[in-house]
């Protein structure tokens, strides 16, 4: 959207600014919480160690750390009821992939109880709080009401079809419900997994320059830099100085990706002029070992200055640190503060699964500031939210590029597109899991997952959890390194521009 937005300099009217936000707010909120309780705790959780709890002692720990209701020890010995059917069942469900047992899972029982129990109340939490996006964007997480110019929702308060006075009490009723939980049960939970784990404040430090390309616009500006989580750049964990971002300095390696550029893998080249042009035609697919000196993925290796940069929470929270933004400093003092830790433990696996939740609660705490921006634009009889000044072709010029900035909850997203004759001629995107993923490049610079998984201890090469634990805190997306192609190499299908 933002891309041709910047291609055909048009303006988005403010209703569009803020329900953009509110929608990529509660899909942050929602996503981090998942990603903790569902997709990154069982990496330090030991459900199987909550059978051995006392549910008194649970309960004593969980009032310590948070007021939260649900917190007696007849609310905890129900939670373990439940999890001692699933495990005399045999059938651990959504339980069954991890290393039970394994050591190098420290909490004891009573915290491993409490988690579990919050693990199953996060799965109804997260289902009522993206209603927020599903009455806003219609799909989660993709959502369906962005359009080039603003958005397709109306806006009517007479109207039951439209967004009103009545849409405006249902999101903040949510809104709520999302910014207590994460006050009162994610962020106590991860205080207290956390200090359990604070070695691992010395793992996992990546390639250690961190970009940031901005999120939350305060202003309709196109690919505007006043956003509430500033845009830049912290090179080598100097965060004395933050840089500005030139997306022309963004160039693409693949090297050792199973791509090929008709000019040589060891040239890059910026997206505006990206081709992705898979270079295997065998009778089958292009590995059988890992082979790093070669071609090894279906990622390419993006640059910013020829240097790899990690994107993300942590990326955000550093450059908004650094930025002097107030209400991050507070937090993030405050998390160090409680885990008796200094700012360089930031640079590490915890300090990504402290970033993200950061990150989480002032995105939580900004939702009713946006809503209350949208009703005081309805209140005044400000009903605008698409600008259709542009939305004849013909209007065009001849030729147009652009590129749009956008941070998804995994981290930077980049677009670029190239427009002639009123078609696309080029688009190109790179995406967060990209950045953090990517490949080894010419030079042999590797990229943010491998050069954190460096220095790691392994308890057992065949259960190998800690590498999960710094992979996980990436929050990788392998929807963007995974391809399905024929296996005799021929060409499956061809999306052409008409």
């Amino acid at each position: 959207m933002r891309s041709v937005e910047d291609a055909l300099q048009i303006k988005i009217p403010d209703n569009a600014r803020i329900i953009r936000n509110l929608i990529s707010g509660i899909q942050y909120v929602q996503d981090h919480v998942v990603h903790f309780y569902h997709l990154h705790a069982l990496d330090w959780v030991d459900i199987v160690s909550a059978l051995k709890a006392d549910t008194a002692k649970t309960s004593s720990l969980a009032q310590s750390i948070s007021d939260w209701h649900n917190s007696s020890t007849t609310y905890f010995k129900g939670v373990q009821n439940r999890l001692k059917t699933f495990v005399e069942s045999g059938q651990l469900g959504i339980f069954a992939n991890a290393y039970w047992g394994h050591p190098a899972y420290k909490l004891p029982p009573e915290a491993n109880l409490m988690a579990a129990a919050h693990y199953l109340e996060a799965l109804d939490w997260q289902r009522e709080v993206i209603k927020i996006q599903a009455l806003l964007g219609a799909k989660n997480p993709h959502a369906q009401t962005y359009l080039v110019g603003g958005m397709a929702i109306p806006i009517d308060p007479n109207s039951q079809n439209a967004l009103n006075a009545g849409s405006v009490a249902f999101i903040s009723g949510l809104s709520k419900k999302a910014h207590e939980f994460v006050e009162k049960v994610y962020i106590p939970d991860l205080l207290a997994i956390a200090s359990f784990y604070k070695e691992w404040a010395g793992y996992g430090s990546g390639v250690g320059s961190f970009l940031s390309y901005g999120q939350f616009p305060n202003d309709t500006e196109i690919n505007t830099a006043n956003t509430y989580f500033q845009r830049g750049i912290i090179k080598n964990k100097d965060l004395s100085k933050v840089h500005p971002v030139d997306h022309t300095k963004i160039m693409e390696y693949v090297t050792h990706s199973w791509y090929e550029y008709p000019e040589g893998d060891s040239k890059s080249k910026h997206p505006w002029d990206g081709e992705t042009n898979f270079k295997y035609t065998g009778p089958k697919p292009p590995y059988e070992f890992l082979e790093t000196d070669k071609k090894y993925s279906w990622i390419k290796a993006p640059r910013y200055e020829d240097m790899p940069m990690e994107v993300g929470p942590l990326s955000r929270m550093l450059v908004a640190y650094a930025s002097g933004h107030k209400r991050v400093k507070e937090v993030i003092g405050s998390v160090l503060k409680k885990l008796n830790v200094g700012p360089e433990a930031l640079f590490s696996t915890l300090g990504r699964v402290a970033a993200r939740g950061v990150e989480t609660l002032i995105t939580a705490e900004m939702l009713p500031v946006w809503l209350d921006e949208f009703a005081a634009n309805m209140k005044r009889g400000d009903y605008k939210i698409h600008n259709g000044e542009k939305w004849d072709p013909s209007t065009w010029p001849k030729e147009a590029k652009g590129f749009g900035f956008y941070e998804a909850p995994r981290g930077a997203l980049g677009h670029w597109i190239r427009i002639k004759d009123g078609k696309i001629e080029n688009y190109q995107c790179v995406v967060p899991s990209t950045w953090n993923g990517s490949p080894r490049d010419a030079k042999g610079q590797r990229g943010p997952y491998e050069t954190a998984l460096i220095g790691t201890p392994v308890a057992d090469i065949n259960k190998p959890v800690e590498i999960l634990r710094t992979i996980h805190s990436f929050d990788p997306c392998m929807a963007c390194a995974v391809h399905v192609i024929d296996a005799t190499g021929r060409e499956v299908t061809r999306i052409r521009v008409v």
